[in-house]
Formats: C-alpha cells, structure tokens, sequence
C-alpha cells in the first residue's frame, strides 16, 4: 500500500482510531524523510489500518433499518433535514413539542451515513428522559437497550460496542471532556432541549 492509499484509508477509519494512526503515519513520514528503515512500521501501520476499515465495515453492514412514522411533523421534513445534515457542520432544528424531533432525528443521521466512524451522542437534560429515549428508540429499531441504542446515566452504562447511538444526561458528556477532549467516541453530537441553556448545556455548545 503506497503512503497516499495509506493516507487516504485513515480518513475512512473511525474517529477513535485515526489518532494513533496519524500518529504512526507521522513517524513512518519523518524515517522516509530521513532515509531510515521503514519496512517493519509501514507493514505494522498498514495491519492496523485494515484492522480498523474491517470494524468500520462490520458497523456499515450491521446498521439497524429505520423506519419512520409519517405522521410525525419531523418526517414530513425528512429529506429537507437529511441533506442539511450532510451539508452542513451545525444544524439548528427547531418544532414543537410532540413534534418527534427527539425519536427521529438520531434515525435520520444513521441515514444520513452518521454513527458509523463514531457514535452517534445525545444528551437529555435529565436522567429519566435519557432512558425512556433510549428505550423508545430502541425499540423502533427493533432493538434491545444496550445493542444498538445505548445510554449512560450516572452510576448505569448500557453501552456496548455495537450501539450507535448513545443517550446520555448533559453532564456525562461534559464529564467525558476531561478524558476526551476531542470527543473521538463520536462522528455526532446531539444537544437536546438546548433552549433550556443550563450551564452544561451552554458549555456543550
């Protein structure tokens, strides 16, 4: 594999993974640079590049189907919400109360190709709503909590390695900024309630 196919393969690999990658890619640059060895890096590099398209490749085929209830405000507006997603680094999407804003926009950035380099992250303001959003999506994904849709309240983590979307309260993911602070486990992040602007909230943002 030639560096460029090298270069290009990382950009594929999950959020989590890239870092150490670049990492070797950098010290496998600078020994070329320096007319030094490279044989053993490269061949250890490029294993652990395939090792982390395979997971990328497993999340792609293993992704839940969505389906979408029509009669909800938000799905009439799904395309529209699906290429702002894609286009854009930030989007703001506001409606009202029962609207489904909750419940469907986590499925939409699955079709959007999100959840797939990282997980997807969705923060409720309490505890309570962390798990009855979790249990109401998993279920619309014919799914367990704890399989594709986890979430992460203070002393109880239902996640595993093949969820891809996350609950969890403001806090946690604020809390995950110390050790984390790029916040590599996820390719999406999504704010709810933000309109409340706790402190936590405000600090997300």
């Amino acid at each position: 594999m030639l560096l460029t196919e090298i270069e290009q393969a990382i950009k594929r690999c999950s959020c989590r993974d890239q870092l150490a990658l670049w990492q070797d890619y950098q010290r496998l640059t600078r020994r070329l640079d320096a007319n030094k060895p490279v044989d053993q890096l490269q061949s250890r590099l490029q294993q652990a590049v395939d090792n982390a398209l395979l997971t990328i490749e497993q999340r792609e085929t293993g992704r839940p189907e969505r389906r979408y209830d029509d009669s909800l405000p938000v799905n009439q507006r799904r395309d529209d919400i699906k290429l702002l997603i894609e286009q854009n680094q930030v989007v703001i999407i506001c409606g009202e109360t029962g609207s489904g804003k909750t419940t469907q926009i986590p499925k939409i950035c699955l079709d959007a190709g999100l959840g797939i380099r990282g997980r997807i992250g969705h923060t409720q303001p309490r505890r309570l709503a962390a798990r009855s959003v979790a249990a109401r999506l998993a279920h619309e994904l014919d799914s367990q909590v704890g399989e594709h849709v986890g979430f992460k309240i203070r002393f109880q983590d239902r996640v595993s390695d093949s969820s891809y979307i996350k609950l969890m309260t403001d806090g946690i993911l604020l809390a995950e900024i110390q050790s984390d602070r790029l916040l590599r486990n996820y390719d999406t992040l999504i704010i709810d309630e933000a309109h409340e602007r706790s402190l936590n909230i405000d600090f997300l943002l």
